[in-house]
């Protein structure tokens, strides 16, 4: 039984603001600072890597990529999908090429997706329109040498659901080699009731079928293979931190290759930030899983 259950209102809406946890600055300042550091980040990116801006994925507005590339490719390569946070109704691809910038000087591509937040798109289109993006991307990009997923907060989420597809329902199966989830929400019915949910109106229907920690053995079947590291911050919220612990868990019991990464001296928006730095112990640890340490 969750601890969240018996939260008053006010701690559980505390408890799911992620802003209200840094110890470096205020909330209103860390979301600031947070999207400027992103925005740097993917200019410095463009500056390094050759671009392929907004490359349909789909019919939808939305549905697009931005694709950097070392700038001599090999045609073995791996390829790092980012998906973004940002809780759903925040965040683009726009500035999310941040982390690009050591892994193409690595030899690395990195596709950063794009979809639709809330209120335009709700939970199950997001959860549909990565998935197309992750099928997209491999029709596109057959010579890769290896598929990994990153994201960050909602994003990690998003890639936990890609983890869990039943690929049968595709025209192919993407042979996911790892995946990052960095400071996730696996379990939506804590936020149900918070002020997250507002623009994302989801019943407890949608969040149960959303919920990665409801569909481990849907994982077990499509991503058994795949090296899936859970990090979380030092200084993320307790139940954020519980999330991240919680759901390392579960996979590890189900005999998944999972490992668990607890990030010091991190809050919830420099744990994913710092990954424009090639030294960074994360940076070091995504290149180390490529074999490009």
């Amino acid at each position: 039984m969750s601890q969240w259950r018996e939260m008053e209102p006010s701690e559980l809406r505390r408890q799911y603001s992620p802003s209200e946890w840094s110890p470096r600055m205020s909330a209103d300042d860390v979301i600031k600072a947070h999207v400027a550091a992103l925005q740097q980040g993917t200019e410095r990116a463009r500056a390094v890597a050759q671009t392929l801006l907004d490359v349909p994925y789909g019919d939808g507005d939305g549905e697009k990529l931005d694709v950097y590339v070392p700038s001599n490719p090999s045609l073995e390569m791996p390829l790092v999908i980012y998906i973004h946070g940002g809780y759903w109704q925040f965040l683009s691809k726009e500035e999310s090429g941040f982390l690009a910038a050591p892994l193409v000087q690595r030899g690395v591509a990195v596709v950063a997706v794009g979809y639709d937040i809330a209120p335009k798109g709700n939970m199950d289109l997001m959860v549909s329109q990565v998935r197309q993006s992750v099928v997209s991307v491999v029709q596109q990009y057959s010579h890769i040498s290896g598929l990994y997923l990153c994201g960050h907060s909602a994003g990690a989420h998003l890639a936990a659901m890609v983890l869990c597809t039943d690929w049968s329902q595709y025209s192919v199966t993407p042979q996911i080699k790892g995946a990052f989830l960095v400071s996730g929400v696996y379990d939506l019915l804590p936020i149900l009731s918070t002020y997250v949910n507002e623009p994302l109106k989801m019943t407890e229907e949608v969040a149960l079928r959303n919920s990665p920690s409801q569909l481990v053995s849907q994982l077990k079947n499509s991503s058994s293979a795949c090296d899936i590291v859970v990090a979380v911050a030092q200084n993320d919220s307790p139940e954020f931190r519980k999330q991240s612990e919680d759901y390392f868990r579960v996979l590890e019991s189900s005999g998944l290759k999972v490992s668990f990464e607890d990030v010091p001296n991190t809050d919830h928006f420099n744990i994913i930030e710092q990954l424009v730095e090639p030294n960074y112990h994360l940076t070091q640890l995504l290149l180390k899983m490529m074999g490009r340490s």
